[in-house]
């Protein structure tokens, strides 16, 4: 990196490492970069707000965006994107054997509406998906990287991984040697417009959900971009005739090329009858992404049905702590273990004795004993704090593949080893003056 720093920077705070995370288990192969002053810092804010649909830049008196980016190594950054495909190759393997045990889906947490389209579409044959998302949560801990799950249902982060990175990017300038890591939307919405064929596309999420609703937004702009058209739009709103997804809306009414479903498969089951939802899982014939099958691996129950399938799954046995039912761990006298929802999303679920208050941990472990079957047990790691101009923190880096390919990640921080709503987003930089978007 150089020595000269642009004028826009406040500090730089002293590197940690320089060479890459292979040198030693022990060193963060993370370093916290430079502070941007708040006088360039306040356009970045003010363009994701207006312009990238991130509406949500504060959570109560504390910004929801770091002022300073995270750097990683080249050979680092490289060496996660290896391991989050060969994590895909795995997944989409041990899914598509796992569509074909129906005798597993119980034991994984599906909820039985979905089950039964799950068993049909073995038969009828599932919907296929237009592309294939996933996003790979990476932990720095004192034994490498480890992984707390994987975002295979409906994967967000998109405008912070790519518009954030970005405009950090462009903020420090050439001089500093710093490049994105790629850009998951991007490759995204590529993708999309592809399988849709040039035809209208219609992005689901559950009303009333901000949160949800301003990833499909940011979504939808990319889409417009490629010259595509892009509805929002309910599930509800969804008609299907042969196999072939509709809209029906005041604001577009007519045939679509895809369908893209950023809302979650499990609410998919609590949808009244009147809902045409099954297509998005099995007999469509209109292209989804993400299909609804990826409910097989979206649930932290997966790893209880690998037993008892062919799939090797060599790099999730070696990157996620050991999960159990709960009825087979030691949870209620050991300290090592923390307790989930099969559906936890955003670590609102995250149970341990010392992470949470006693009364929150005593409804989750009464819970979890009425019904385990909803439950998992999960070992616990321990993640390594970087420090930063912040303080102390614990990073997450979530990388993406979009059908199978690395392609950039969405990073948060928290002042915890738990990673919830009140995590800060992060940009991430790639030190070096030649990026790749995967290994090389």
């Amino acid at each position: 990196m150089s020595a000269v720093a642009p004028d826009n920077i406040l500090e730089r705070p002293p590197s940690a490492r320089s060479s890459s995370c292979t040198d030693s288990p022990h060193l963060h192969p993370l370093r916290a970069g430079p502070t941007l002053s708040p006088e360039a810092f306040a356009p970045i804010r003010r363009r994701m707000v207006l312009n990238c649909c991130k509406w949500d830049p504060q959570v109560g008196d504390v910004s929801t965006l770091a002022p300073f980016p995270l750097l990683i190594g080249r050979a680092d950054w490289q060496q996660l994107c290896s391991t989050a495909e060969g994590l895909a190759r795995e997944l989409i393997a041990a899914e598509a054997e796992l569509l074909g045990r129906p005798d597993l889906h119980r034991k994984v947490a599906v909820p039985r509406p979905l089950r039964n389209a799950l068993a049909e579409a073995r038969d009828r044959g599932a919907t296929p998906a237009a592309v294939r998302t996933l996003r790979f949560d990476f932990h720095w801990t004192p034994d490498g990287w480890r992984i707390s799950e994987v975002n295979s249902d409906v994967p967000g982060g998109f405008a912070e991984a790519s518009e954030l990175t970005r405009l950090f990017a462009d903020s420090f300038g050439p001089s500093m040697n710093l490049a994105v890591p790629g850009d998951p939307a991007a490759a995204w919405a590529d993708a999309v417009a592809v399988a849709a064929g040039g035809a209208p596309v219609a992005l689901l999420s559950a009303p009333g959900f901000m949160e949800d609703f301003q990833v499909v937004s940011y979504m939808a702009t990319r889409l417009v971009e490629r010259g595509v058209a892009a509805h929002l739009a309910a599930p509800s709103q969804l008609a299907w005739a042969a196999g072939h997804a509709s809209l029906r809306a005041a604001w577009y009414d007519g045939p679509l090329g895809a369908v893209v479903r950023f809302f979650q498969a499990e609410w998919m089951a609590q949808l009244p009858r009147s809902c045409e939802w099954r297509p998005l899982v099995v007999g469509g014939r209109t292209p989804v992404t993400n299909p609804g099958t990826s409910v097989l691996t979206e649930s932290k129950r997966f790893p209880l049905a690998w037993e008892h399938l062919a799939a090797a799954l060599p790099t999730w046995r070696r990157l996620l702590p050991e999960t159990r039912d709960p009825r087979d761990a030691p949870w209620r006298r050991d300290d090592g273990w923390l307790l989930k929802t099969a559906f936890c999303n955003t670590g609102d679920t995250v149970a341990a004795r010392d992470l949470v208050l006693p009364q929150r941990w005593r409804a989750a472990a009464r819970a979890a004993f009425l019904w385990p079957g909803q439950w998992v047990a999960q070992r616990r790691f321990e993640t390594v704090p970087l420090a930063t101009p912040s303080g102390d923190v614990h990073p997450c880096v979530g990388v993406y593949t979009i059908d199978g390919r690395a392609c950039g990640a969405y990073t948060r921080v928290a002042t915890r080893a738990v990673i919830d709503y009140r995590a800060i987003d992060v940009a991430l930089l790639v030190e070096g003056d030649r990026v790749q978007e995967g290994p090389a």
